[in-house]
């Protein structure tokens, strides 16, 4: 919320309804995503553009007349439409001989731009040529990142972020089988970023468990990596700051392993193993004088008459 928000009181009851929407909240609504054009877009940008709406709806804005504008050099219409539309998310499209085919992926952070990557289309099939069902609206994917650019690169950490940022969907508290119903498969592999959408089809296994398997349904996208813009490691660490109240209390003597299994630890006084109780059995029972040493023949044999 800016400063002249802050100052100026709303006057009826919906300027201040739609005021407490803008506050800041403990836990924020959806992410949503405007997808913009640029002053000049081919035929392809803007397929792609209506291709990513169909993924992302409906928390996704479209607009669909042309914006002259550069995010790299000028940043001020962006932030303007993030502000009007309340999107914390964008795509902007656009055309030139010199980055041919061009869609720039950004996220914004108190309606102002935090990250931007620019990806260039070299390849792209769309979600009208295949000829299959598709997956209902609204559907919240399964990511698959692949390739070692994304864990060894800055900008393809800083990309793997923003894409999950972009697609992750809805949250919810646990996921049925039957609903894994979409894939988006990423991989990064000789400089270029492939992305794949498939269709997760449940078969008969001849037991409980189903035989799953993947079919492709598009949109089909072949990146190239161009221009990034991002953010500095202080904002960036900024615009993830939780509050306090979100934060789990930490639990003494409990920790979790990298699957997630919980582990206890338990501190106990020093035992005294010569104390301690064991099974009785004859032939560890103590005897008198040298009888223990001589065995327990020689001592039956002693006491007979």
């Amino acid at each position: 919320m800016t400063q002249l928000d802050a100052v100026v009181k709303p006057k009826t009851k919906r300027s201040k309804r739609f005021l407490q929407s803008r506050e800041p909240k403990l836990t924020e609504n959806e992410k949503s995503a405007m997808l913009i054009k640029g002053g000049n877009t081919s035929e392809t940008v803007t397929q792609a553009l209506k291709d990513l709406y169909s993924l992302k709806k409906p928390n996704a804005v479209t607009y669909k007349k042309k914006n002259i504008t550069r995010p790299f050099e000028d940043q001020t219409s962006i932030e303007f439409f993030s502000k009007k539309s309340d999107c914390s998310l964008f795509v902007f499209g656009s055309h030139n001989k010199k980055r041919p085919h061009n869609l720039v992926f950004g996220r914004m952070f108190d309606f102002h731009v935090l990250d931007m990557i620019e990806l260039g289309i070299e390849k792209f099939v769309p979600l009208k040529d295949f000829k299959n069902s598709k997956f209902p609206e609204g559907t919240k994917p399964l990511l698959v990142f692949a390739g070692e650019a994304f864990d060894l690169s800055n900008e393809h950490r800083r990309l793997k972020s923003l894409l999950t940022d972009f697609f992750r969907g809805p949250t919810v508290p646990c996921v049925r089988l039957a609903g894994l119903e979409h894939v988006l498969h990423f991989t990064a592999l000789d400089g270029k970023i492939f992305l794949r959408s498939y269709k997760v089809l449940l078969k008969k296994s001849g037991c409980r468990t189903p035989r799953i398997e993947l079919e492709e349904i598009g949109p089909s996208f072949d990146f190239v990596l161009r221009r990034t813009h991002l953010a500095s490691d202080d904002l960036y660490k900024t615009a993830h700051k939780q509050p306090k109240a979100l934060k789990a209390k930490k639990k003494k003597n409990i920790s979790h392993d990298a699957f997630g299994t919980r582990f206890g630890r338990l501190h106990m006084q020093k035992q005294d193993l010569g104390k301690l109780q064991t099974r009785k059995m004859k032939g560890l029972r103590k005897r008198r004088g040298g009888d223990a040493e001589r065995g327990p023949s020689a001592a039956k044999k002693a006491r007979t008459p």
